[in-house]
């Protein structure tokens, strides 16, 4: 068997799923076309480079897919949900039986070159993930008519967002082990050179363990933006692949700098504080005046809206959001053993393992 890697086209033979040249995974070389395809059950990860179509899809092409089977693998149970960029469907991967989510993105991203090329090599990165709380991509793939999807295994649990509107502010203690296992999941990913740039509670799931206990899994890893600004920042803003979200956004990253690990803490940081207090630590009455008044000025003290709140675990929170990031935690696993530090003595040893 033979693979090619899809950016530099360099064929290698045996058992090789990434170019050591650049990275990217390869994909599996049929016959002497070239074409490339993919086997195996949803619990591999693959990427496979269908031919693209003379026209363009369309959104409601990507909207009717129920009781179809995408891509002759694929059957879409039903809806989950719908974005300005993507709709997200239950599927099962007929190959295994697995229950498979399968983002369909607009098709409009498909007609920039250059920005299907940055999505393929994000979601590569994303298909190296291999932690309990950071959801991997098994597959992105391109339908013969050209709707561009992506697999991730099928999380049965509630969004961060739906639990805070349902139960409002949480109390210290439930907050802590959310936050330290996001904290795990980043920085397997960071160690892997992946950093979210979107981190938001909509992007938390919170799913049920064997333990009893809900755990939290932060997704769309596989939309993270590369780790370095660059002349084609607007070109992918325009074009939906840039989606940082304005109120979670670090200082940096509204400037449009290089941007590292520290932002992602920045924006759990933010995160954690709505997660206590129902409300941003910037106010603003548009997301472009809260963005303004992260750039010029500080953060609301989180005791000011909870005055009884753990002093030790504030400055904890506090220190995610400095303006400078060499003021932050440097890494997502400080934070987290900052956070843990910051617990009580009795949950401490618990929470600890989250990290390990």
């Amino acid at each position: 068997m033979s693979r090619r890697c899809p950016k530099c086209k360099t064929v290698y033979a045996g058992e090789a799923r990434f170019c050591p040249k650049d990275g990217s995974p390869l994909v599996e070389v049929a016959g002497s076309g070239g074409q490339a395809v993919t086997s195996g059950s949803a619990a591999k990860t693959e990427v496979r480079k269908s031919p693209k179509a003379k026209s363009g899809p369309s959104m409601s092409k990507a909207g009717s897919l129920i009781e179809q089977v995408l891509d002759r693998r694929y059957r879409i149970k039903r809806k989950l949900g719908e974005g300005g960029m993507a709709m997200v469907y239950e599927a099962n991967d007929v190959n295994g039986g697995d229950a498979v989510a399968i983002k369909v993105l607009s098709p409009k991203l498909s007609k920039d070159d250059s920005s299907v090329e940055r999505l393929r090599r994000e979601a590569g990165l994303a298909m190296r993930l291999e932690h309990p709380n950071a959801l991997k991509i098994l597959r992105l793939g391109e339908t013969e008519d050209g709707l561009i999807y992506l697999v991730m295994p099928y999380l049965k649990g509630e969004l961060l967002s739906d639990r805070e509107v349902k139960v409002g502010p949480m109390p210290p203690e439930e907050g802590l082990e959310i936050l330290v296992e996001c904290c795990a999941g980043l920085h397997h990913a960071h160690q892997l050179n992946i950093v979210h740039r979107d981190l938001k509670p909509e992007n938390i799931m919170m799913v049920p363990g064997e333990d009893g206990r809900d755990h939290a899994v932060v997704m769309d890893f596989g939309l993270a933006k590369e780790n370095r600004a660059g002349p084609g920042i607007a070109k992918l803003t325009a074009t939906g692949i840039i989606l940082g979200t304005p109120e979670f956004m670090s200082p940096e990253q509204i400037r449009g700098k290089t941007l590292d690990a520290r932002s992602d803490v920045y924006a759990l940081g933010i995160v954690g504080f709505e997660m206590y207090t129902g409300k941003l630590p910037f106010q603003g009455r548009t997301p472009q005046e809260m963005m303004i008044a992260r750039l010029r000025g500080k953060p609301t003290p989180l005791r000011t809206f909870l005055p009884d709140f753990p002093k030790k675990l504030e400055a904890v929170i506090m220190r995610s959001l400095e303006g400078d990031p060499d003021h932050r935690y440097p890494t997502a696993l400080d934070f987290g053993k900052a956070l843990v530090e910051a617990s009580g003595s009795g949950e401490r040893a618990r929470l600890q393992k989250l990290l390990e």
